[in-house]
């Protein structure tokens, strides 16, 4: 990837960020995306406000996928790895040759260092790209979760340590209960996840389809 391509993703990617910032911080736009999502997600996944839990669930394991999808859909695992070899490898010579005080060595192996430098950052480029199509799917899908749970009749749940916590308190954080345990799931399921997609982009079903449905973004 070249310079200008970089700079132009760099300004997508502030530009963006703008744009997140504008809509979150916007409660007229934040209640049109959540009540126009309302009528999808709350037939399948609002479960009536009975079981918000469960929907907070549904709702990690929904944003998770997307992003660990989109994520996996641009990103080249097998160069990626490759670069953390070459890195690895790189460091233990030249931290071998600088104990053996082998000047020669160092001064051959910094001249290779731009050259792993560029590997690396190519193969970690495609890591900026899904952050548009995390945007466009899953921000609004979380303006609904919150839209969801601030219009909910009974919002307590029981945990070994209170028969009443509260989705909305801060029992020990400075986050809602509910964005906590929104978090913690997304991580352990999110793992899970990207472990098994990273697996199954190894194989030459996948890099078929990859091929097919990436869409190019410059």
């Amino acid at each position: 990837m070249n310079n200008k391509a970089q700079g132009s993703q760099l300004l997508m990617l502030m530009l963006l960020m703008f744009v997140m910032i504008f809509i979150f911080g916007d409660p007229g736009i934040r209640g049109t995306i959540a009540t126009s999502l309302n009528s999808v997600f709350y037939p399948l996944i609002g479960f009536g406000g009975s079981y918000p839990l469960l929907t907070i669930v549904l709702a990690g394991i929904f944003v998770v996928f997307l992003s660990s999808f989109f994520t996996n859909l641009f990103t080249d695992w097998k160069a990626m790895g490759k670069a953390q070899e070459a890195s690895r490898a790189f460091q233990k010579e030249i931290s071998k040759a600088r104990k053996e005080g082998n000047t020669n060595r160092v001064n051959k192996l910094m001249k290779m260092q731009p050259q792993i430098m560029k590997m690396t950052t190519e193969s970690s480029s495609g890591m900026m790209k899904p952050m548009f199509f995390l945007f466009l799917f899953i921000a609004p899908i979380f303006i609904w979760l919150m839209y969801f749970l601030g219009n909910l009749d009974y919002y307590f749940f029981t945990v070994p340590w209170a028969s009443g916590a509260s989705l909305f308190g801060r029992g020990i954080s400075i986050m809602s209960n509910w964005f906590l345990l929104y978090l913690l799931f997304s991580m352990v399921v999110g793992q899970l996840i990207r472990q098994g997609l990273k697996v199954i982009s190894w194989s030459a079903w996948w890099q078929n389809i990859k091929k097919k449905i990436r869409p190019s973004i410059k």
